[in-house]
């Protein structure tokens, strides 16, 4: 039989995650067939050997290099036939009833096109996973730290929606892709995600697709994950912070043309170097080991953002 549901893990050198990961997944009992896929990126931690021996009813593709989160996941999305694709991060941990809960809302509301859980730190704190499509107007906000200044603002806090307690159902922009439902007839045969798209920004450019072609994307607070937030990004923090800016680049280009890119990267190179320089300024009199090497990312970011 067809099954309903595909479930698409990338995984790059977080084996403790991803094992912890599965272990939840199988754990969530709910209705639907589901097939779950890990797509390892070249790890060089045992993942994939942890996979075949640990969770063998799982469908593993073992790439010998990093093909980079998106094409990862384009690659299940090829061969794979399920009704619905859960996307879900191997740092992201549902919590029971979390699957049924977003398969409930998409049978429900037939015109949604993508469904998104609500996130948890370890802790339980929340973790805010909702977002506005960026415009020049949220990236102005966040170069002048007015988002960071009057968060209750829903004209400063719009791009984070920080106004907003995340307490109950509602159509949103965007939901964080660590734990996302989307219906596959949605896509209409284009590709999950444009593989332009190395890492990050991708679920943006996604739920903008979907919401330029009439599909609503909602949020479903009553289904939980817990995330930890960049399980395997953290590990190459410059690196990362120069792919989350040049992804945003290439959104803007893409969606809103060429004028509108150049006046954003006018603001993110006024943004980096504020950033890179108060970041050196505080280190220096905290002796901040993280402030020292977010300051050293955005320097990189300062003099690379020309190029994106």
């Amino acid at each position: 039989m067809t099954p309903r549901l595909d479930v698409i893990i990338v995984n790059w050198n977080t084996q403790a995650y991803l094992e912890r990961c599965l272990a939840a997944l199988f754990a969530d009992r709910h209705t639907a067939e589901m097939v779950v896929w890990v797509v390892d990126n070249g790890s060089s931690d045992g993942s994939t050997e942890m996979v075949r021996r640990q969770f063998p009813e799982v469908r593993l593709i073992a790439n010998r290099e990093n093909a980079g989160f998106v094409k990862a996941n384009n690659q299940v999305y090829g061969v794979s036939t399920g009704e619905y694709l859960l996307l879900l991060n191997s740092d992201a941990f549902v919590q029971p009833g979390c699957i049924q809960m977003l398969l409930d809302v998409m049978e429900q509301f037939p015109g949604t096109g993508a469904a998104g859980a609500r996130l948890l730190n370890e802790d339980g704190s929340l973790q805010r996973s909702c977002y506005s499509f960026p415009t020049l107007a949220t990236e102005l906000w966040q170069t002048l730290w007015l988002d960071r200044l009057f968060p209750r603002s829903r004209v400063f806090g719009k791009y984070r929606m920080t106004y907003w307690a995340m307490d109950d159902y509602r159509v949103v922009d965007v939901v964080m892709g660590a734990c996302m439902l989307v219906r596959r007839s949605a896509l209409e045969g284009e590709s999950l995600f444009d593989e332009r798209f190395f890492m990050y920004s991708e679920e943006v450019d996604l739920c903008y697709r979907l919401h330029k072609k009439g599909w609503a994307v909602r949020y479903v607070p009553d289904a939980r994950a817990v995330h930890i937030w960049g399980g395997s990004s953290q590990k190459v923090k410059a690196e990362t912070l120069l792919r989350l800016y040049r992804s945003r680049v290439q959104f803007f280009r893409k969606h809103y043309g060429e004028i509108p890119a150049a006046l954003y990267k006018g603001l993110l190179w006024v943004n980096s170097f504020t950033r890179w320089v108060s970041g050196r300024l505080v280190s220096a009199l905290t002796h901040s080991q993280n402030l020292r090497e977010k300051s050293q990312g955005y320097g990189q970011l300062f003099r690379k953002v020309h190029a994106f």
